[in-house]
């Protein structure tokens, strides 16, 4: 034998030694999730911006406008319940301030109140104005848009991120309506700029926290990214949105675990349990929040419809890739909400809280629209309409999407 010849067979076999010892010591495959694949980066934003294009569109507008004026439900009654809320004074006084602090659960709350109700103001009364023609709505949803686009410089504390969802998620879709329907509004281009320097640094880059945080976060940036036709901020959200909707709604095409959101360390079958609220059950249609309450899920399929129907109007259409995830996380949660005894299976046999007012959207789009058979939904859609407001970044949407054929 040469020399060397019985080191290297030596160090050959102490090698193997070492990968078997490696592989022996490994968690099962089947305990470990996949690893999520790096969100597609397709091109999403149109090549011309559809304004206005953020939840509503001027053919839906054109809808309920006429809709009301013949006076037909369910449009006139949830005209009334808005026209009727505090959200639609004519007297409100906006409260701005240059820092929003909002601590966890709002505690501190320093202008997060504030800062939510007045940019569903600005979205109620920009609505008003699109339907009566009445200029003083217009009018008063500038005064509160200018007030917060004068002042306004930093979100803080730890619920900034989601604060600054909710916010922004409203601002975009009252700005939309009143700087392409109403002729008057000379500081729209400073609002844009509070959108781009103090809103889309915030929103833009996601949450590993709850799914319902990226994506609120993410309605938020497409509707800024529409309004200030920022393609390139589009596009960032589209990829957001393609990654975080498979990870939040699971589907037993997925296989024995959800899917994982892209950059989430997420790596092991008991790290996606516990941030799946300890639930090791799956079924179609469970969301990462459902065994957290209802409450929070529906903040997460909310969002979901409204950029998939913000892209619809934008012309490239998100729903067909999310309506199976959707219709099901919406089936599955309207059946309990109306009733259903609760397995033992999920969450234990019980379920805290309910949706919100968030299913119109959703429903219109995926029933309507695509066909979808939804009974449970469409149920619970119905028996909650006229749906209001959650008075965070949800209102009037069944006088905005109730059967909108737009």
């Amino acid at each position: 034998m040469r020399t060397g010849t019985i080191p290297r067979v030596l160090g050959t076999a102490a090698a193997l030694a070492a990968l078997l010892t490696t592989a022996l010591a490994a968690p099962a495959l089947a305990e470990r999730p996949p690893a999520a694949a790096p969100a597609p980066v397709r091109a999403a934003a149109p090549a011309n911006f559809t304004h206005p294009g953020v939840l509503v569109s001027r053919p839906q507008l054109d809808f309920v406008r006429g809709r009301v004026q013949a006076g037909a439900q369910p449009w006139k009654s949830a005209f009334d319940q808005m026209t009727g809320s505090r959200y639609a004074s004519l007297t409100r006084t906006p409260k701005p301030r240059a820092v929003v602090e909002c601590g966890s659960y709002s505690n501190p709350n320093n202008g997060c109140t504030d800062e939510r109700e007045d940019a569903i103001a600005a979205y109620t009364l920009s609505l008003a104005w699109y339907i009566t023609q009445d200029s003083r709505y217009a009018q008063k949803a500038i005064q509160i848009m200018d007030a917060w686009s004068a002042v306004i410089r930093d979100h803080t504390n730890s619920n900034a991120p989601l604060q600054t969802g909710w916010a922004g998620s409203s601002w975009p879709r009252a700005a939309e309506i009143i700087k392409y329907t109403y002729s008057g509004w000379p500081n729209s281009g400073r609002f844009g700029t509070m959108l781009r320097d103090v809103y889309l640094p915030e929103v833009t880059n996601g949450s590993h926290s709850n799914g319902n945080w990226e994506l609120s976060m993410t309605e938020a940036a497409i509707g800024i990214a529409v309004f200030l036709e920022d393609r390139a901020a589009y596009d960032k959200a589209v990829g957001k949105f393609r990654g975080r909707v498979p990870a939040y709604i699971y589907v037993t095409a997925d296989g024995s675990l959800p899917k994982v959101a892209p950059g989430s360390g997420l790596d092991t079958r008991a790290k996606v349990i516990n941030y799946w609220q300890g639930q090791s059950t799956f079924m179609d249609g469970l969301s990462q929040e459902t065994c957290r309450d209802l409450t929070h899920t529906g903040y997460g399929l909310s969002a979901i419809s409204h950029i998939a129907e913000t892209s619809r109007i934008q012309g490239q259409d998100l729903y067909p890739e999310v309506a199976d995830r959707l219709r099901h996380a919406m089936g599955l949660h309207a059946k309990y909400q109306l009733g259903a005894a609760v397995p033992s299976s999920l969450c234990g046999g019980s379920l805290k809280d309910s949706l919100g007012p968030v299913t119109e959207v959703g429903h219109n789009a995926l029933a309507n629209r695509l066909g979808h058979a939804m009974t449970n939904t469409r149920t619970l859609t119905e028996r909650q309409r006229p749906a209001g407001s959650n008075n965070l970044f949800v209102a009037w949407e069944t006088l905005t999407h109730a059967d909108n054929p737009a």
